[in-house]
């Protein structure tokens, strides 16, 4: 296979996404950072220490079930959850949040920071500072706050500060905000652990780069559940989209798998009723980095909505965006009402509470599966469990009771709610990914090629086998560790330890 040139490019874009849109306080910290990640993603060292402490401490390789009652409830194809729930903090978060502490380590910075929304980043940043000996500042909205009060005692419980955000909506963004404005203010000695695929270069390769393990580990296992084949269709939920571009690195290349992301629905299609970037964001910047924004026509960034905090966010990373206009990643969303009710059903079916994030994946299943047959395999990010939401659940179930509807029933994936069916779309009726005018060069629909490359020919026996964790994927995206690694101290150090610093090339904005 044909080695492919590297995404982002040298000046951190994803085609006309991307980049770095900071003030000048932060340039030369951004390029201090690229060049650290640059140089530590290449040791082997920091890769053993990675790959031990995600191994030893974080419980990966996590497991890959198969959601047999789900299957059977839903009809047609079979299910199979990727368990990041069952990481230590309960959600994939903890995989960059201790690469990036490690880096924070290796920089000489004693003090992290942080933004969250439904806390899982926030808790995962905590436990990683308390791992590592770090002091560590977590910003917070006041109404995720309230919404997830259980992770914010985690994460005073784990030693952090907890800062509460009362600006705007009080929400992720406000939160991203106020920590952007700390790390300008005390740079020197702090560094952002920025807990998305979002914002200025590095953070949106360096975020990817550390989930990448979820699809690494997802490809060969369910080659070994399903006799080496690939999944027909993967889901992940999407807000600043890291668990998604996860685990669909590992699939780029093969365009018989059908990947889709689901975001936000909320309750309406009017602007800031819901969080859904591709179906009602435009062109704009935030938080450093030039992507889709959901905005007014003034470019005021708008209001959104989502049962779930982690997915309440205006904004998406560029590599999303620019995956989209290729035509290799659809985006859809889900409702407030649909997301609570595949909460129910994953709850009563497998004995398995999701994160609210997680089940607006679920409900796209629910969407797909039943018109599928049982020769056909889907795969769904379980991002992380939903112990943190119990309460919001409970309190949208009540909402719905005083309205005079029942909360959402589990045995039925068809029903309504607020005059709505829930899972009645076909999935032939579901829009696949549609092509926009965007300026500055977006890419054509169905040119994935021209951005990763043609697709990969079919594989031999012997280079499936030796294939079955992505190496083809770690040629293009430089300095990825290998997932598992552990220490071996009789093996010697690669060069690349002790090379020297590249100087920097410049930066541009």
């Amino acid at each position: 296979m044909a080695r492919r040139e590297p995404v982002p490019d040298a000046a951190g874009h994803f085609g006309p996404y991307g980049g770095r849109y900071v003030p000048e306080t932060l340039m030369a910290p951004l390029a201090e950072l690229s060049r650290a990640y640059d140089k530590v993603s290449k040791q082997r060292k920091f890769r053993k220490r990675l790959g031990s402490l995600l191994h030893d401490y974080a419980g990966r390789p996590t497991p890959l079930y198969y959601a047999r009652r789900l299957s059977e409830e839903l009809g047609g194809a079979k299910i199979y959850l990727k368990r990041e729930d069952l990481l230590h903090t309960g959600a994939h978060k903890i995989n960059n949040a201790i690469g990036q502490a490690l880096l924070a380590r290796e920089m000489g910075k004693r003090r992290v920071i942080a933004e969250t929304g439904a806390g899982q980043h926030g808790v995962a940043t905590a436990t990683a500072a308390a791992l590592l000996g770090l002091s560590c500042t977590i910003y917070m909205g006041e109404e995720d706050m309230r919404r997830q009060r259980l992770n914010v005692h985690r994460m005073r419980l784990l030693g952090a500060e907890v800062v509460e955000v009362d600006a705007g909506s009080r929400t992720l963004k406000d939160a991203i905000n106020e920590s952007l404005r700390d790390w300008v203010t005390n740079v020197r000695d702090t560094h952002y652990i920025l807990g998305s695929v979002l914002g200025p270069d590095p953070y949106p390769r360096m975020v990817r780069d550390f989930h990448r393990v979820i699809g690494d580990e997802a490809k060969g296992q369910i080659r070994k559940h399903e006799g080496k084949r690939a999944p027909d269709l993967v889901v992940a939920c999407v807000g600043g989209g890291s668990n998604a571009i996860g685990i669909f690195t590992a699939f780029l290349d093969d365009e018989r798998v059908r990947l889709i992301g689901v975001e936000a629905g909320g309750t309406g299609e009017t602007l800031g009723e819901h969080a859904a970037r591709f179906q009602g964001g435009s062109l704009g910047v935030l938080h450093g980095t030039r992507t889709l924004v959901l905005q007014d026509r003034e470019g005021q960034i708008a209001t959104t909505h989502s049962v779930s905090a982690g997915l309440d966010y205006p904004a998406v990373g560029p590599e999303h965006v620019m995956l989209h206009d290729a035509g290799r990643i659809e985006y859809t969303s889900a409702t407030d009402a649909e997301a609570v009710a595949a909460f129910h059903l994953l709850s009563a079916t497998e004995g398995i509470l999701p994160a609210l994030e997680s089940a607006h994946a679920i409900a796209e299943v629910v969407r797909h599966a039943p018109r599928l047959t049982a020769r056909h395999v889907l795969l769904v990010n379980l991002s992380g469990r939903g112990d943190k939401d119990v309460e919001s659940v409970l309190e949208y179930d009540e909402r719905m009771r005083e309205q005079g509807d029942a909360a959402p029933e589990i045995t039925r994936p068809v029903r309504k709610v607020g005059g709505r069916k829930l899972f009645a779309v076909p999935s032939a009726e579901i829009p696949r990914a549609e092509p926009r005018e965007l300026p500055h060069g977006a890419h054509e629909p169905g040119k994935a090629s021209a951005v990763y490359g043609a697709p990969a020919e079919p594989a031999t026996a012997d280079e499936e086998e030796g294939d079955e964790l992505g190496h083809d994927l770690r040629e293009r995206y430089h300095g990825a560790y290998e997932p598992g690694e552990s220490p071996d101290p009789d093996e010697p150090e690669d060069a690349a330890d002790d090379a020297p610093e590249e100087n920097d090339e410049g930066e541009s904005r």
